[in-house]
């Protein structure tokens, strides 16, 4: 599982997902400017970012459930 680069891909893209998620947090958290200006930004790039992980993650239980290496 581990040398398959789809594997891989989908797991970056979660982790890609966890940081925007946290930075997100944080800036609501924190408040001020930042947040302000951002915040609705980067919750759209969450969503855009866990959209793409999880049409990874099916794509790659397809894959393996036809059979794939």
């Amino acid at each position: 599982m581990l040398s398959d680069p789809i594997f891989i891909l989908g797991v970056l893209a979660c982790f890609a997902v966890l940081i925007i998620l946290m930075i997100g947090i944080g800036s609501f958290a924190k408040g001020g400017e930042f947040n302000r200006k951002h915040s609705n930004r980067l919750m759209r790039y969450r969503i855009i970012a866990q959209a793409g992980a999880v049409i990874i993650i099916v794509g790659y239980a397809y894959y393996r459930s036809r059979g794939g290496n």
